[in-house]
């Protein structure tokens, strides 16, 4: 097993809301891996950024997610987020306003991995997908 952190828990940890310990304790002994999306999300964060200084710690806390073990987009990757999108859109919920989301669910489902994220609500609805929540944000 092991354990997908969406990208709500790494802002949260840039913001200092929540600390990696707080993440290792929810992922308990389990591997813990990042998505080629969450980079890409992150990434834009960086690029997006309103000061120098928060430029620099979102840039450095990107720089520490880049270390762990990223999953890989491939084909059985696409085949999942494609059924999985078009189940969802079929069930009168749309997943155009998500699509990053599903390819992060479609990761977790691919290789058996549970989500943790703070985004409940944005997964809830994905059959299959196993979610976890970390302690509440600080302040």
């Amino acid at each position: 097993m092991g354990i997908v952190v969406d990208t709500s828990i790494w802002v949260d940890i840039e913001r200092r809301r929540i600390t990696r310990a707080d993440v290792r304790a929810a992922a308990s002994a389990e591997p813990v891996y990042v998505t080629p999306v969450t980079i890409a999300e992150l990434r834009y964060g960086v690029e997006r950024a309103r000061t120098e200084a928060q430029r620099k710690r979102r840039a450095e806390a990107l720089e520490e997610l880049k270390a762990m073990d990223c999953l890989r987009i491939d084909g059985e990757t696409g085949e999942i987020f494609g059924r999985l999108s078009a189940d969802l859109d079929s069930k009168g919920r749309p997943s155009r306003h998500r699509l990053q989301d599903l390819w992060i669910a479609s990761l977790a489902l691919q290789h058996g991995l549970k989500l943790l994220t703070q985004n409940r609500s944005d997964f809830e609805d994905i059959p299959g997908l196993t979610i976890l929540s970390p302690p509440a944000p600080r302040g």
